[in-house]
């Protein structure tokens, strides 16, 4: 089968369409076949073996971690899921850029019928570490004053979504093309961060949510209130850089099926915007990946492996 494999670390080259023996199902696991899979910075991170250490690998390795497809074959003791399904889902793990995947069942969600593959593959991590990084730290409601660093990305717009949702006065950071669309997502303020510096902006954050990588960790520690917190995806380094008597998470996504159920029904229903910010076919990820690395893109790139 098709596969984007991972045999050393290094750059853009080092991940390439190669020839993959296909898996099996094994116990409590459904054999799917992948129609469309989601395109995440951490896939750079992994190529380049910035994340080692977090996230150590046996090579050769699959990348890709999010995935939505058809169900084709079922393991022993399976019993969520029937042949000819349409689920999504994270993996947990690597592997989703090939054309067929193992996945343990407990991972998957079923897709809507109201949406299609290519929709279901942009939701799964981005709307999952949305919303468990929004609440990570602590309770967030009305009241609560959250910052969003990367506010026009997918994992950034589904956070805006979901503290405006709560009740949260929510101020965003994005490049001066997104700025509309980052209001339109439910931000009270929108800043574009190459003009402008949102430490001379605002302030009394109970929240910052670092999407983002770069200098925004040090420079947000000045907007955050003594009993706020800052929850970073981009910078596991977040933990050695916090100072003595502040709050700094490093977060990692967990996989949580109900929860992508229920938050895949509400995109489906519009109750949820999902931002795709590009299509590419399956030959074109490893230049995806590369385009993730070099430059931030509104909404989700998605790879199309029907294409």
């Amino acid at each position: 089968m098709r596969s984007i494999l991972l045999r050393d670390y290094g750059g853009e080259t080092a991940a390439r369409v190669a020839d993959s023996p296909e898996p099996t199902a094994g116990a409590g696991q459904v054999l799917v076949r992948v129609h469309a899979a989601g395109i995440n910075a951490l896939d750079w991170k992994v190529r380049q073996g910035d994340v080692r250490d977090a996230f150590p690998l046996r090579l050769p390795a699959v990348l890709g971690i999010e995935l939505a497809g058809v169900v084709e074959a079922l393991g022993a003791g399976v019993s969520r899921f029937r042949v000819g399904d349409r689920v999504m889902g994270p993996l947990g793990g690597l592997g989703a850029y090939a054309d067929h995947v193992a996945v343990d069942e407990a991972r998957l969600a079923p897709t809507p019928a109201g949406l299609s593959d290519v929709e279901a593959a942009a939701i799964p991590v981005a709307a999952l570490a949305a919303w468990q990084s929004l609440h990570f730290a602590g309770p967030v409601g009305v009241g609560s004053r959250v910052l969003v660093h990367g506010a026009a990305g997918a994992l950034g717009g589904f956070a805006v979504q979901f503290a405006r949702q709560a009740g949260a006065f929510v101020v965003g950071t994005a490049g001066a093309g997104d700025l509309d669309d980052v209001r339109s997502l439910g931000a009270d303020l929108a800043i574009d961060y190459r003009s402008q510096r949102f430490e001379e902006i605002v302030g009394d954050i109970d929240l910052v949510l670092a999407y983002a990588g770069g200098d925004v960790i040090d420079r947000s520690w000045a907007v955050l209130k003594p009993t706020g917190a800052m929850v970073a995806t981009a910078s596991p380094e977040i933990l050695a850089r916090t100072p003595l008597g502040r709050q700094g998470h490093w977060f990692v996504m967990a996989p949580d099926a109900a929860l992508l159920e229920r938050l895949a029904g509400d995109i489906a229903r519009g109750a949820l915007k999902s931002r795709i910010g590009g299509v590419v076919a399956f030959e074109d990820i490893p230049a995806a990946i590369e385009r993730s690395r070099v430059g931030a893109r509104s909404g989700k790139v998605v790879a199309d492996f029907m294409r």
